[in-house]
C-alpha cells in the first residue's frame, strides 16, 4: 500500500511488456526474485517458465558450461551435449540473481553473450542465437563496484536499461501489518490452525522493528509465532525479534528513540492527521496520544 511500492508497481506495468533489460536492486529479503517473476508473468513471454540462475552459487570452472552449455567430450564428465541456461530461456526470461557476485574476469564472457544475443557452447565454435529477456538482481552497489574496478562499467550499462529499486521494509512501515496478515493467513492454513489476529501490542512491536532481513525476516517471524501460538490472538511476547547488534533486544533508549523518530516521520507524512498516523502505525489513537505526550510531539 505504500507510495513507494505503488510507484514501483506503475513502473513495472510499463516496462513488463517490453524486452528491455532490467536491473533489480534492494537489500536481502526484499523480494527481488518475486518481482522478477511478476515482470515475467506480465510479459508476452509468460507462456514459458522463467529460468533462474544464482550467480553466487555457480563455480567459476562451470560458469561457461552452466550458462552457455557444452558439447560431448569437451571436458571430463561431459558425456552428452547439454544446453545452458541461455538456451533453456529461449523465448522466455533469464533471471541472473546476485549478478554482483560474478568474478570480474567472467563478466566479459557474459557481456559478449548479451551484446551478440548468441552463445557458443563449450567445445564448439558454432554460435547459437538466443532470444531472451534479461533480468538481473543484486543487493550490492554496482556503481560503487565499478568505481573500485570490481564490476565492468560496460556490463552495468548493458544490464541496466531499466533500474528498479525495491525499498527496504523499514522504509515503508505501512506495509508491515498487511504483509504480516498475509503471512498469518498463509501459515494458519498451512499448519491447519484457526485464523488468529495480532494484538495491538504485537502490531506496534512489528511496526517498530527495523526488519534488517526485510520481508523474509517478517515471514519467518510470523511462521514461528503461528507454530507456537495456542490462542486466537498473537501477542507481542510471541515475537522474539533479533536485533542487528547481536543482542535479543536493543536497549530501551534506542527503542524509544526509534519509536519517536517513526512517529515523527509518520506525522509529517500524514500532515498531522492523527487517525491516519495511528492507522499507518497499527496502533489505536489513544496509544498514539500517549506516546506523543511521552515524547513531547
Amino acid at each position: 500500500n505504500s507510495p513507494a511500492m505503488q510507484q514501483l508497481r506503475l513502473l513495472v506495468e510499463k516496462v513488463a511488456s517490453t524486452d528491455a533489460n532490467i536491473l533489480i536492486t534492494g537489500e536481502n529479503g526484499t523480494g527481488k526474485e518475486m518481482l522478477a517473476r511478476e515482470i515475467h508473468s506480465l510479459s508476452s513471454r509468460n507462456r514459458q517458465d522463467m529460468v533462474s540462475v544464482d550467480m553466487g552459487a555457480v563455480t567459476e570452472s562451470l560458469f561457461e558450461s552452466e550458462l552457455f552449455g557444452h558439447m560431448k567430450g569437451s571436458f571430463t564428465d561431459a558425456r552428452a551435449d547439454r544446453a545452458g541456461k541461455f538456451e533453456a530461456a529461449a523465448h522466455s526470461t533469464l533471471f541472473l540473481d546476485e549478478i554482483g557476485n560474478l568474478p570480474y574476469h567472467l563478466q566479459a564472457k557474459l557481456l559478449t553473450a548479451i551484446q551478440r544475443r548468441s552463445i557458443v557452447r563449450v567445445g564448439s565454435n558454432t554460435p547459437i542465437s538466443v532470444d531472451i529477456r534479461l533480468i538481473c538482481a543484486t543487493n550490492r552497489n554496482l556503481p560503487e563496484m565499478v568505481a573500485k574496478g570490481e564490476f565492468r562499467e560496460d556490463l552495468l550499462y548493458r544490464i541496466n536499461t531499466i533500474h528498479l529499486e525495491i525499498p527496504s521494509l523499514r522504509e515503508r512501515p505501512e506495509d508491515i501489518i498487511p504483509l504480516a496478515e498475509l503471512f498469518i493467513a498463509r501459515f494458519c492454513k498451512q499448519y491447519d490452525k484457526p485464523f488468529v489476529k495480532l494484538t495491538d501490542g504485537a502490531r506496534e512491536k512489528l511496526t517498530l522493528h527495523p526488519w534488517y532481513g526485510n520481508i523474509r525476516e517478517l515471514e519467518h517471524a510470523i511462521e514461528k509465532a503461528i507454530i507456537i501460538c495456542d490462542n486466537d490472538t498473537l501477542p507481542a511476547e510471541l515475537f522474539q525479534l533479533a536485533w542487528r547488534t547481536g543482542t535479543p533486544e536493543a536497549s530501551a533508549s534506542t527503542l524509544e528513540e526509534m519509536e519517536m523518530q517513526m512517529i515523527r516521520k509518520t506525522l509529517d507524512k500524514c500532515s498531522g492527521n492523527l487517525s491516519a498516523v495511528a492507522a499507518q502505525l497499527g496502533i489505536t489513537r489513544q496509544t498514539l496520544y500517549n506516546k506523543m505526550k511521552k515524547y513531547g510531539l
